[in-house]
C-alpha cells in the first residue's frame, strides 16, 4: 500500500486541475468528474483504513529523499481514519451542493477538490513545515469556497477570516522558526527524537515555540480566546460550505493531537506534555461558551455555529487529559462532532427554505414540517448528547476517562451542565419554529424542492446512529489507535528507520 499513502492528495490535485482547465464548461461533466474524485478518495481512504489495521505505521518518501531531509507522508490509524471521515463527509457534501446549490458561482467543484488536498495532506505530512503549506492550501480554497454565491454578510464575514488565520498563518512560521533554530528539524517523528536533548539554556525558547503553536492550532480549532471567528464565517457560509468546514476546526484538533503526542510527549523531558495544563481550562471554557452562545442565538445557524464551538471544547477537553482512554473517548466525539455539526448545517437550509426564514420566531406551516421537525429532533438529542445517538457515548466516554483526573470535579460538573444548556437551547428553539404558529415569520411561497439535498442531509445525520450501531469496534479502533500516540515508537521506526529509536 506504500505508493496509495500519497493517493488521497494526489487524486483531488489532478481533479482540481482538470476542472480549472475547461471541464467546468459542461456543468454534467464538471460534476461526474467531481463525484468520481470524490468516490475514489473514499475508496482510497477505506484500504488505507484496512492497511493501517496491518501495520501499525508507514511512511511515503517523496523522490525517494530520505527523512528528515525530504518531504514524508505517514499512515498510521489516526490518519487513516481522519483520511476517510473527511472523504465521507465529502461525498455527502457533495450530493447535497449538486442537487442545485453549485451553480451559484463558479469554480465550486475546483475549490471543493482543494480543500480535500489540503485538509488530506494536513492529516498525512510528517512535518510541520508541510503541514504550515496544506494548511495555507486548505485555507486558500476555503476563502474561495466562503464567498461562494456572493452576499453583502458573506463577504464581511470572509474577511475577518481571511485575516484571523493570515496571523495564525504568521504565527505558525514564527514558531516553527523558532522550534527549528532550537532543534536543527521540523520533521515531527526526529523532534521525537531531538526535542529530550534540548539544553536548559534553550529550553525556554523551545517551549515558548511550543505553547506558540498551540496558539496556532487553538486557532483552527476555535479554542477560547481565539474563536471569535468562528460563529460568524460559518453562519455566513452556505449550508454545503459550512458543512465542509466541520472538517476543518477538526484539523486544527488533530495538529493538537499529533504534535503533542509525538514531538511534546511523555519523552520530551522538561517540555513533556506542555499543552496539557494550557489546554484543559482553555476548552472547558470554550465548552461553556459555545452552550451560552447556542441560548442567545436568534437563528438556526447562529444556533448550530456555537454548537460547534462547544463541541469543540468538549473533545479538546478529552484530548488535554492525555491519557489512552481520554485520547480514545476525543477522537470518538470528534467523529460525532463533524457529522453532527455537518448534518445540522444541511437540516438547518432545508428548513429556511421551505419556511421562508431561519429566525427562531413564531411563523406558519411549511412544506415537509413533520420530516423535518422529526430530524431535527434526533439532531438535538445526538449534538446535546442524550441516549442513545453517539453524542451521548461520546460524552460518557469523556466522563469515564476523566474519572482519575484532578479537574474530574471540573469536567464533569461542566459536560453536565452545558448539555442541559444545549437541551434548553435546542428545546427552545424546535418549540418555536415547529410547533408555535404567528409572529413575523411569513408564509413560505410553496415550490418545488430537489430530493438530493435532503436525501444527503438525512445520510450525514443517520452517522450518527452509525456510530453508535457498531460503537464497540469503533472504539476498539480507538482505543489502539490511542495507543499508539501515547507510544510513538511505531511511527518513529517508520520514517527514520529503527536504528534512530536506539538513540532515544
Amino acid at each position: 500500500m506504500n505508493h496509495w499513502i500519497v493517493m488521497p492528495v494526489v487524486v483531488p490535485a489532478i481533479a482540481a486541475c482538470l476542472l480549472l482547465l475547461g471541464l467546468n464548461r459542461e456543468q454534467a461533466l464538471e460534476r461526474t468528474v467531481a463525484l468520481a474524485a470524490t468516490a475514489a478518495q473514499f475508496a482510497i481512504a477505506v484500504a488505507l483504513v484496512a492497511a493501517a489495521t496491518q501495520t501499525p505505521a508507514e511512511a511515503y518518501l517523496l523522490g525517494n529523499w530520505p527523512a528528515p531531509f525530504g518531504i514524508v507522508m505517514v499512515l498510521d490509524r489516526l490518519s487513516a481514519m481522519m483520511l476517510l471521515l473527511t472523504a465521507v463527509l465529502a461525498l455527502f457534501v457533495l450530493l447535497y451542493a449538486i442537487g442545485g446549490w453549485d451553480k451559484r458561482g463558479k469554480h465550486f467543484h475546483a475549490l471543493f477538490q482543494f480543500q480535500l488536498m489540503g485538509v488530506n495532506g494536513a492529516f498525512l505530512t510528517g512535518d510541520l513545515f508541510n503541514l504550515f503549506v496544506f494548511y495555507e492550501v486548505l485555507l486558500i480554497a476555503s476563502y474561495g469556497l466562503m464567498v461562494h454565491g456572493s452576499g453583502g454578510e458573506r463577504l464581511k464575514a470572509g474577511t475577518h477570516y481571511v485575516v484571523t488565520n493570515l496571523t495564525a498563518s504568521a504565527l505558525f512560521l514564527i514558531g516553527a522558526t523558532l522550534i527549528y533554530g532550537v532543534t536543527g528539524t521540523l520533521n515531527m517523528a526526529d523532534l521525537a527524537l531531538k526535542v529530550p536533548q534540548v539544553g536548559a539554556a534553550d529550553q525556554g525558547l523551545l517551549q515558548a515555540a511550543a505553547l506558540l503553536l498551540l496558539l496556532v492550532f487553538g486557532i483552527k480549532a476555535a479554542l477560547v480566546p481565539l474563536h471569535f471567528w468562528l460563529p460568524g464565517t460559518y453562519a455566513a457560509s452556505a449550508a454545503p460550505v459550512a458543512a465542509l468546514f466541520a472538517i476543518m476546526t477538526k484539523v486544527g484538533a488533530y495538529s493538537i493531537l499529533r504534535v503533542y503526542t509525538l514531538a511534546f510527549g511523555a519523552d520530551a523531558g522538561e517540555a513533556a506534555w506542555i499543552a496539557g495544563p494550557w489546554l484543559l481550562p482553555a476548552a472547558l471554557v470554550t465548552m461553556v461558551l459555545g452552550m451560552v452562545g447556542m441560548l442567545a442565538a436568534r437563528q438556526l445557524r447562529w444556533l448550530v455555529a456555537f454548537g460547534v464551538v462547544g463541541s469543540m471544547g468538549t473533545l479538546l477537553t478529552g484530548f488535554s487529559l492525555f491519557t489512552v482512554e481520554a485520547l480514545s473517548a476525543g477522537m470518538y466525539y470528534m467523529l460525532h462532532s463533524t457529522f453532527i455539526a455537518a448534518g445540522l448545517f444541511l437540516l438547518v437550509e432545508q428548513i429556511s427554505i421551505r419556511r421562508g426564514s431561519d429566525a427562531v420566531a413564531p411563523g406558519a406551516g411549511f412544506a415537509g414540517i413533520g420530516l423535518l421537525s422529526a430530524l431535527f429532533m434526533a439532531a438535538a438529542i445526538a449534538m446535546a448528547g442524550l441516549p442513545p445517538l453517539s453524542g451521548f457515548l461520546g460524552k460518557l466516554l469523556i466522563l469515564d476517562a476523566a474519572r482519575d483526573s484532578q479537574s474530574m470535579g471540573w469536567i464533569w460538573t461542566l459536560i453536565l451542565v452545558t448539555s442541559f444548556l444545549s437541551i434548553i437551547a435546542f428545546a427552545r428553539a424546535g418549540s418555536l419554529v415547529f410547533w408555535k404558529r404567528g409572529g413575523d415569520v411569513p408564509e413560505a411561497v410553496p415550490a418545488a424542492h430537489p430530493v438530493l439535498p435532503l436525501v444527503a442531509t438525512i445520510g450525514v445525520l443517520a452517522m450518527t446512529a452509525v456510530l453508535s450501531a457498531f460503537a464497540a469496534p469503533v472504539t476498539g479502533y480507538l482505543d489502539e489507535t490511542a495507543r499508539q500516540l501515547i507510544a510513538p515508537t511505531d511511527y518513529i521506526a517508520a520514517v527514520l528507520g529503527s536504528d534512530a529509536l536506539a538513540s532515544r
